[in-house]
């Protein structure tokens, strides 16, 4: 999690454990996507160019600034989990519906229990006997949230898992026990379930489980190497996660002026199902 994401007293702490033919900044048909390891789920939106992710969503006037630019076509929000970090005071359903009329494509991100063996003062974490229904319990509690917000069935929601020792076998076998029980839970709702993670940690985990059952269907991964690109720098089989279902987090803590607005972001090359807004 980069640093504007989370109160100053956690950053040094979590720092420490560390078919189609693509149109930039486009939509893609939701054909795009293949359903062969998924359960049936409504047909997903995706989108295909840069998104920014950022603790707190902006006020409707940055959005609308933002959007003039033409640089970003999508924006990452932190719509619940007890582990979120910021006050969300402009992220309601009145909001999301006006940023989606005003050609902004969503992404919901969900910050839930964190790893047993994580270095943090995450309040809500992990416990090997509760994983299952843990994770089974923040699940419905993701879709209740994404559903107040206007975000439809058919929407990718997004999973937040920041760093941890995965060498740790306990504890790796609970945050997967946890992330396979979310997953269930959100298809069970008619959403897709994403998952957002390190390359070299929470992402590994999931890349690198020998069960493939119940694995997320779309992974964010934070890299920061400033490449624009879900393909150039994947680190794993060519065939995971392939036919848009990437996103690359590649640039951390951004300070950006757009259209005369002034925000700290993470830049994202997006490659990868969105929400769907009710209308």
């Amino acid at each position: 999690m980069p640093k504007h994401r989370m109160p100053r007293r956690k950053r040094a702490l979590a720092w420490a454990a560390a078919g189609l033919s693509l149109a930039v900044g486009g939509t893609l048909t939701a054909n795009a996507v293949t359903t062969a390891a998924t359960p049936k789920l409504p047909a997903p939106a995706l989108f295909a160019g840069q998104a920014f992710d950022t603790c707190t969503a902006p006020s409707l006037r940055a959005m609308k600034a933002w959007r003039s630019s033409n640089f970003y076509g999508a924006a990452a929000v932190y719509m619940g989990g007890k582990n979120r970090g910021c006050a969300q005071p402009q992220l309601t359903r009145s909001w999301v519906t006006s940023v989606s009329a005003s050609g902004w494509k969503l992404i919901p991100l969900y910050v839930g229990a964190q790893p047993p063996c994580q270095t943090s003062r995450s309040p809500d974490r992990i416990a090997a006997k509760t994983a299952a229904s843990h994770g089974a319990k923040d699940g419905a509690d993701a879709t209740a949230k994404a559903t107040a917000l206007g975000m439809k069935a058919g929407s990718a929601l997004y999973l937040d898992m920041e760093p941890y020792d995965i060498n740790n076998s306990a504890c790796n076998n609970a945050v997967l026990t946890y992330v396979r029980a979310w997953n269930r839970a959100v298809h069970a709702k008619g959403y897709w379930a994403g998952y957002y993670g390190f390359k070299s940690t929470s992402a590994a985990a999931v890349a690198t489980a020998k069960d493939r059952t119940d694995l997320p269907d779309i992974m964010w991964y934070a890299l920061w190497d400033r490449q624009k690109t879900t393909t150039r720098d994947w680190p794993w089989s060519p065939s995971l996660w392939a036919k848009h279902r990437r996103a690359h987090q590649y640039w951390a803590n951004s300070k950006e002026t757009r259209g005369g607005v002034t925000l700290t972001v993470d830049r994202n090359d997006w490659d990868a199902p969105v929400a769907v807004i009710a209308r």
